[in-house]
């Protein structure tokens, strides 16, 4: 009982689909490592790390913080305060800052030009386009430094906790950081909640002002999975990039920064993709509303209650990992009716090594109601007699 019996642990093996509990402690499940400074690898569904590299370490994002411009163009579409057929105009600052004369990557946006919002999107993702970036922040905040500060602003509320913003290009400033891990969150959520636009990602060439040029992400010529996001150079951050892959129903979030030279970009970027979906597999532990356990009651009508999960409970994780994942079931036993289906009465912990220990809720499956008083006075004789 809660308050006076102890809360019972239960360890144990449990055969259910393709679960397998072994193992008793925690050890290296695999060995990897890249060329890249900074890395990290992602699970889009869960956003589960599933490798890392001085992955909560501030670096200097270049054109990948180009990611947090275009989620602030995308917020004021969804919003309506934009429309993809609005004109914005290229400004002197725009011109000189990011067109042909600044020597940066541009759109070749001409000065005086209005540019259509959606012409200005493929311009950012496409070419990288310095020039489209200014223009966006000109036209949404007033001013660059006003939308650079806005960014951070709407960064952190999006649990960007370690990255700020000081323009909308990634030209490199000592303001101008953000961590790899960042860029993943950042990536997941123009996957996740901006699906409508994520298809320019996926454009391979663009042309403006009659000049084509091709996507720098070389992913997506090298991988036919890879489906975006953006690279970046710069002589402070090196060659990194943000790219994401779909293989069947699992797509992957990678990040790499610090690489010394484009071919090195091109060849760890495929590279560590293909040996993250060939190492890593879903596994679904447990069927939403299927019974985990079924926990004594105490004076109720039915001697226990299923426990359940009310989603699924599903981990990606290595097979190495699996065969060494531990799972405990905790509840206060026997558990006090009245019970309320759906009530919290319980806790799942699994423990994979190498992977944050996750808790999930359970809860009641049924209804139990509580035993009329020579109900309840009969278990009390019971269990004065027979204990347990």
């Amino acid at each position: 009982m809660s308050g006076s019996t102890p809360t019972l642990t239960i360890l144990r093996s449990v055969a259910f689909a393709l679960m397998l509990i072994v193992g008793l402690a925690a050890r290296p499940a695999f060995a990897f490592d890249t060329s890249a400074e900074f890395g990290i690898l992602v699970d889009s569904e869960t956003g589960a790390v599933l490798w890392e590299k001085n992955a909560e370490a501030q670096m200097h994002p270049a054109s990948m913080s180009k990611l947090m411009t275009l989620t602030m163009l995308f917020e004021a579409l969804k919003a309506g305060t934009a429309k993809l057929d609005d004109e914005f105009p290229i400004s002197e600052h725009a011109w000189r800052a990011g067109g042909a004369a600044s020597g940066s990557s541009t759109m070749f946006a001409q000065l005086g030009t209005s540019i259509p919002v959606e012409v200005l999107i493929q311009g950012i993702i496409v070419q990288s386009g310095n020039d489209a970036c200014i223009a966006v922040a000109e036209a949404l905040n007033g001013s660059e430094p006003e939308f650079a500060a806005a960014m951070t602003r709407r960064g952190k509320e999006l649990g960007l906790t370690n990255s700020t913003f000081a323009n909308s290009t990634g030209w490199p400033d000592p303001d101008q950081m953000m961590t790899s891990h960042d860029l993943a969150r950042l990536a997941r959520h123009l996957i996740v909640d901006f699906s409508e636009y994520y298809h320019y990602f996926s454009e391979k060439e663009f042309t403006w002002n009659g000049i084509t040029q091709h996507n720098r992400n070389p992913a997506l010529f090298l991988d036919r999975s890879v489906d975006g996001l953006k690279t970046g150079h710069t002589e402070a951050s090196g060659y990194g990039l943000v790219v994401s892959a779909k293989r069947g129903d699992q797509r992957l979030i990678l990040v790499l920064n610090g690489l010394p030279s484009m071919k090195a970009r091109a060849e760890e970027s495929v590279r560590v993709l293909d040996w993250g979906f060939r190492s890593f597999k879903t596994y679904k532990l447990f069927a939403a509303n299927a019974v985990i356990e079924n926990a004594p009651v105490w004076q109720g009508t039915y001697a226990q209650v299923p426990l359940i999960s009310t989603s699924d409970v599903t981990l990606i994780m290595t097979p190495e990992q699996r065969k060494s994942m531990k799972v405990a079931i905790t509840y206060d036993a026997p558990i006090v009716a009245p019970i309320v289906a759906g009530q919290r009465v319980g806790t799942l912990r699994v423990t994979v090594p190498d992977k944050t220990t996750q808790e999930l809720p359970l809860v009641a499956g049924a209804n139990v109601e509580q035993l009329g008083i020579f109900g309840r006075g009969m278990a009390a004789l019971r269990h004065m007699i027979f204990g347990g």
